[in-house]
């Protein structure tokens, strides 16, 4: 499989401390080394068996964090710069990632020296342009080093001066290297908001499964689900599959916040349609009220941290945007007619708040597009119901 992976000759000097502290941060927590790429070479490959016998594989795109005053930037500042060999004309790079599951992508900057990382959201930045500076500030540093574990939201600007989506970075100090592997092994696809809930909750979330039955699911015949049947595997087993499988785990993951919000609006009564929608650029579920004119939902999650007047927010905006238009990363109050904010990263409970998309505030460099800047505050109502007779006297 690492065949089809792009490598980039490095000066192996320079990035051997970096390999030096993941191979050393490993072994500190009593893992076992099985082998090691070249340190002239990267992305940098390791594999490793844990203490507990579980084998795993890091594929590290790894870069130097320092903390260099430089003109024009704020003393407080640090970075680690990505890039790997000569900048091209075509300066896009396709960060490599495992479809089986088998090794785990980081994409991180090392301190050796202070011993500590910081890890962005591979998924972020693929692909990524090479010759960028990724910043973060003592503060940031500060903290990592106080608690050993520590995430916070990045705001990033295009050249254009449009906002780009926020970022969680997650950064420690060697002695969480480990749980970083299992941390971005376990956060792949997940929205920000919830990558951010997730690192909150490492210690419970990221130690290695144990204790699986091996047995067929102790339910009585009636109960047991036709899939279990199916796949002649109980409940747990089915899980640990889903659980082993990062593309089918991704899949899982990108359906749940719609999941919820189908079986929540599907409940409401006098909603006499609702279904999903699956087809690629297309809103998340249709709903009729009433049996009247079809609804179209955004289905958008919060991020982890709320605005200064305690108000959820939503980074409203596309992933990716066209060279071409780069207000293309915008939505329009045309793509759909409610919006639909799940507040999970916040309260941890599966709950939703229903806004108009016209009623949204527009952006305030392109022209049709909504603001990205989104605040889920009093006038977002808990009841659609609301909502869809509001839609109804527009449509």
């Amino acid at each position: 499989m690492l065949h089809q992976l792009r490598t980039y000759s490095v000066k192996a000097v320079a990035r051997k401390p970096l390999v030096d502290f993941m191979i050393d941060s490993l072994r500190a927590a009593g893992c076992r080394i099985l082998f090691n790429s070249d340190t002239g070479q990267a992305p940098f490959v390791i594999t490793f068996e844990t203490p507990s016998g579980e084998r795993m594989g890091v594929l590290a795109y790894a870069f130097l964090a320092t903390r260099t005053l430089t003109k024009n930037r704020p003393p407080d500042e640090r970075s680690f710069q990505i890039k790997y060999g000569k900048k091209e004309e075509d300066n896009l790079h396709n960060l490599w990632v495992d479809p089986l599951g088998l090794y785990t992508t980081l994409l991180i900057g090392i301190d050796p020296d202070e011993k500590f990382f910081v890890a962005a959201d591979p998924a972020m930045h693929n692909p990524t342009k090479f010759f960028i500076r990724l910043e973060f500030k003592d503060e940031h540093a500060d903290e990592i080093k106080r608690s050993g574990w520590h995430a916070w939201e990045r705001e990033r600007r295009s050249r254009s001066g449009l906002s780009e989506p926020i970022e969680v970075l997650v950064g420690g100090t060697s002695h969480a290297f480990l749980d970083l592997v299992r941390f971005e092994r376990a956060a792949q696809g997940l929205s920000q908001g919830d990558r951010q809930l997730l690192s909150e909750r490492r210690m419970e979330l990221l130690a290695p499964a144990s204790g699986r039955t091996n047995g067929a699911l102790a339910l009585p015949e009636p109960l047991v689900h036709p899939l279990i049947k199916e796949l002649a595997l109980d409940a747990d087993q089915i899980l640990e599959v889903i659980n082993g499988a990062r593309r089918l785990k991704m899949a899982v993951r990108g359906w749940v916040a719609e999941e919820h919000l189908r079986a929540t609006l599907s409940k409401v009564p006098g909603v006499t349609h609702c279904e999903r929608l699956d087809a690629e650029g297309s809103p998340d579920l249709c709903i009729s009220y009433e049996h009247g004119p079809i609804l179209t939902i955004e289905c958008k999650n919060v991020l982890r941290k709320t605005g200064k007047n305690g108000y959820p927010r939503i980074d409203f905006q596309r992933t990716r945007a066209s060279k071409q238009d780069p207000c293309s990363r915008y939505y329009a109050p045309a793509d759909f007619n409610v919006v639909a904010g799940c507040l999970h990263a916040v309260t941890e409970n599966w709950e939703f708040r229903y806004r108009l998309a016209v009623e949204l505030a527009p952006h305030s460099k392109c022209e049709g597009k909504l603001s990205n800047n989104v605040q889920i505050g009093p006038e977002w109502s808990g009841n659609p119901v609301e909502v869809f007779k509001s839609a109804y006297m527009i449509v």
